[in-house]
């Protein structure tokens, strides 16, 4: 249930996402990629939706589990291995009506160039799913860990990191990320708080009021302030005409 209550606020955002996509093309079934999505925690349930996923991951065992997964689900679910910077070689140009990227833009060696390939995927007026780490989390995280040293590391690393053995390359704030999406043509439409207090109470209190701490997180996705906060920042953005 943790996890429901921490993915609860992007599968709202991309609820919205799929019913105006399907009313703007007038099509029910769309074209959707998961770059980077791993063992198909989004993809399969939207295919099982209807529409016609594909996941590019780099990794066979992630493909292989994808593979299961969809199976006992019963939908199918294209699977191809590759990196998010293989994008425009693995798949057609404007192919895509919705392109997620979820937790993957903080690996990638080139995110500008990412994102170009993204654009480049999605048909015009195609919408990308943007999840990614936030670097003041991670700061207030380190400090609540006892890591003030860290803290303030991560608050003056342009790459919003807390320290050489830090697992993940690079963080993003909003500014950062509305430049990168806005220098590959997206227009950013929605910003979204992910894991605000979730990341933040015991886990005894989460897993006791599982219901109401979705409710919290739903209600504080979008509050200017809370957002800043959160976790994980999720983007909905347009590609331009």
């Amino acid at each position: 249930m943790r996890d429901a209550t921490r993915q609860g606020v992007v599968w709202d955002a991309l609820r919205v996402v799929l019913s105006a996509l399907t009313e703007a093309t007038g099509r029910p079934i769309l074209d959707i990629v998961d770059a980077g999505g791993g063992t198909g925690g989004f993809a399969v349930p939207l295919a099982t939706l209807g529409h016609g996923v594909t996941v590019v991951d780099p990794t066979p065992d992630s493909l292989a589990a994808l593979e299961r997964r969809a199976a006992e689900s019963g939908v199918s679910v294209k699977g191809i291995q590759g990196d998010a910077a293989d994008l425009a070689g693995l798949l057609a140009p404007q192919s895509a009506d919705l392109v997620l990227c979820h937790s993957m833009l903080e690996f990638v060696d080139d995110p500008a160039g990412a994102l170009a390939a993204v654009a480049g995927l999605l048909r015009p007026g195609g919408v990308v799913s943007l999840l990614t780490a936030n670097p003041v989390a991670t700061a207030i995280h380190r400090a609540q860990a006892g890591y003030f040293d860290e803290a303030a590391q991560i608050l003056s690393d342009p790459l919003g990191r807390w320290g050489a053995k830090d697992p993940t390359p690079r963080r993003f704030t909003t500014t950062a990320m509305a430049a990168l999406l806005a220098g590959a043509g997206f227009e950013v439409r929605e910003t979204h708080g992910v894991r605000i207090f979730a990341d933040l109470v015991p886990s005894r209190l989460a897993d006791s009021h599982p219901a109401a701490l979705l409710a919290l997180e739903q209600a504080a996705a979008a509050h200017p302030m809370l957002r800043e906060i959160a976790t994980q920042l999720h983007y909905i953005a347009a590609k331009s005409n």
